[in-house]
């Protein structure tokens, strides 16, 4: 895809800081970290998004990153992760090329600059779950 920034990296058309690479996978340093660490893992084939890529591209995708997050946790100092997917514009999707940001979080609080999104522990609406559980089933079957 000629306009996509991450095939452009991937064809070493575009700098990047690159952390690892298998024969289907690409990772890199996020220019723009949430916090120290921030990396992102791209399948070298363009898919738009989590809806658009293939089973084969999702799952190295997929372990590429787990096996990164553990060298982040047990090399690099994090005290977790955070695996994050944005699919579509909606949902703080950037750039249109399926990706898997890897966030190392640290205990630390001076130097994790994130937060979570929403209040964990605030209980949701059980007829608004019920329901969209329901389309949701009804629609997988």
């Amino acid at each position: 895809m000629t306009d996509c920034v991450f095939c452009g990296i991937v064809a070493g058309e575009i700098p990047s800081v690159k952390v690892a690479e298998t024969a289907s996978t690409y990772a890199f340093m996020d220019i723009n970290p949430a916090n120290d660490g921030h990396l992102l893992v791209i399948p070298k084939q363009h898919s738009t998004d989590l809806l658009d890529i293939g089973a084969d591209d999702l799952t190295a995708t997929t372990l590429e990153a787990q096996r990164i997050a553990r060298a982040m946790v047990d090399n690099a100092g994090a005290d977790g992760v955070n695996l994050l997917n944005c699919c579509k514009a909606p949902a703080w999707q950037t750039v249109f090329h399926f990706h898997l940001h890897v966030i190392p979080r640290y205990a630390d609080r001076s130097v994790d600059r994130l937060s979570l999104p929403w209040q964990p522990g605030v209980a949701g609406d059980r007829t608004v779950m019920t329901e969209y559980a329901e389309t949701l089933a009804t629609a997988l079957r």
